[in-house]
């Protein structure tokens, strides 16, 4: 098992950055703070595999959960519904 920043529970936020390059983290997320479901396992990384690159080495990939009320302040259906999304280590903060 790799040495992981992030355990289930843990309270994150994304990283509020546009990169030049390819990157696969929505806009919608960027700057909004979710939760750690898990760690579902090590990635090669796409960011640089977009421009060629092999990808290597590997890098950590976090299920993380957001309420729909953090990522869209009129979200309007339950308080309670949720939005699981994949992301690279290297996107997520602490809070």
């Amino acid at each position: 098992m790799p040495d992981l920043a992030f355990s289930a529970g843990d309270r994150v936020i994304v990283r509020d950055e546009t990169p030049s390059h390819h990157h696969r983290t929505p806009w919608y997320i960027k700057a909004r703070r979710g939760r750690v479901i898990e760690f579902i396992g090590m990635y090669l990384d796409s960011e640089t595999r977009a421009h060629g690159g092999s990808g290597l080495p590997e890098l950590p990939m976090y299920r993380v959960e957001f309420d729909q009320t953090e990522l869209w302040p009129d979200y309007a259906e339950s308080p309670d519904d949720k939005l699981w999304i994949d992301l690279y280590e290297h996107w997520l903060e602490p809070v």
